[in-house]
């Protein structure tokens, strides 16, 4: 008969100290002094994998800067000033940089990537932070704008190649390079929302179309990489007749309304049907291209860590803050992504061996 405990036996911390000898020669007397290891540069100075646990316990778990000093003086009985969280925080930041240019670069590549954007405060004012994100990669930035201006500034979406995944709004739309897809969990909200306010049939009826496509795209998916034809034509005809059908219901004013300056107020259920009409490519992508998912809950995944930041410990009260966090997050996001141990990861970007994610194979 056997039993077992599993615990931790005490922690503290290990000082190694590095002594260079100083000799003079007998001759010259000019003075030859042996050089201390690579990266001891201080008279006294934390290791590389006590500012990790640091930079871990503040940017992977969301701990604020005081409490993480906190629990290092629990843990190991020696306390750091929050400035050595600050310097981890900036050693990550740097090391990291080749594994941020190249998540980057394989985003511009990938054949689907996803996107979203929230807002974010800093320094006081509301700012946003934009994701782009894959199974394996993520990215975060933040910029003082949501549209354009910042998706050019943050530089993935003007040189990205295939199709982009996203919430419809307009500034995505923007960009011509690349092949659009909607997030339908978006639209199965606003469906609801319409069947339940407005009492109108056709909405119920695109809602549990959507989800009928959804379920035969998962079940051809476990055998074939499209659906065949004449069920893609069946798809088409019918989405075509529940758009028809919710046009009816909103037919034009008989009288052409006067003329205002901007764009004319429609109701909800008129402004979701104007745009399944229009973009009924980008609404059935998944349908066609069995790479996009039916929604775009990736990066609403990837931007909920962030705003749990947020939440925990409230507004960054610098730009750099924010931009240091941003950075550091797509590069322990991407590791975690691909399984590996986080706190690792992190000590080797502060080595200046930061984790390169492999280039994705691109089908042919």
């Amino acid at each position: 008969m056997r039993r077992q405990v599993y615990d931790i036996p005490p922690i503290q911390l290990e000082v190694t100290e590095h002594q260079a000898e100083i000799k003079t020669c007998p001759h010259c007397q000019k003075q030859v002094r042996a050089a201390f290891p690579d990266g001891v540069s201080q008279p006294v100075q934390y290791g590389e994998l006590f500012k990790a646990q640091a930079c871990y316990l503040n940017t992977y778990q969301l701990l604020p800067m005081a409490r993480s000093c906190e629990l290092l003086g629990d843990f190991y009985g020696h306390q750091p000033a929050v400035a050595l969280i600050q310097e981890a925080n900036q050693v990550v930041q740097a090391g990291s940089q080749p594994a941020i240019d190249a998540i980057k670069k394989q985003l511009c590549e990938a054949p689907v990537t996803h996107h979203d954007e929230s807002g974010l405060r800093v320094a006081g004012q509301t700012q946003w932070l934009h994701v782009s994100s894959t199974a394996a990669l993520t990215h975060y930035g933040v910029h003082e704008k949501r549209g354009q201006v910042a998706m050019k500034k943050i530089d993935i979406l003007p040189n990205a190649t295939g199709r982009i995944v996203h919430d419809h709004w307009q500034s995505y739309l923007t960009f011509e390079n690349v092949e659009h897809a909607f997030c339908n969990a978006h639209h199965l909200r606003e469906l609801t929302f319409i069947t339940e306010q407005y009492q109108q049939s056709w909405a119920e009826e695109m809602a549990v179309f959507l989800l009928a496509v959804k379920h035969a795209v998962a079940a051809a998916a476990l055998t074939a990489d499209t659906l065949p034809d004449k069920q893609l034509l069946h798809f088409e005809q019918r989405y075509d007749q529940i758009v028809q059908q919710g046009l009816d219901a909103h037919p034009p004013p008989d009288e052409p309304l006067p003329k205002k300056r901007g764009r004319i107020k429609q109701s909800p259920p008129k402004n979701l049907l104007d745009r399944l009409d229009k973009h009924k490519p980008q609404v059935l992508a998944f349908m066609y291209d069995f790479r996009v998912p039916f929604d775009n809950n990736l990066a609403e995944r990837d931007v909920r860590m962030i705003k749990v930041k947020q939440k925990v410990s409230g507004a960054f009260r610098t730009q750099d803050g924010a931009d240091s966090f941003c950075a550091i997050r797509s590069y322990i996001s991407t590791v975690r992504k691909h399984g590996l141990h986080v706190i690792s990861a992190i000590r080797n970007s502060i080595a200046g061996q930061p984790f390169i994610p492999p280039a994705q194979l691109l089908p042919e």
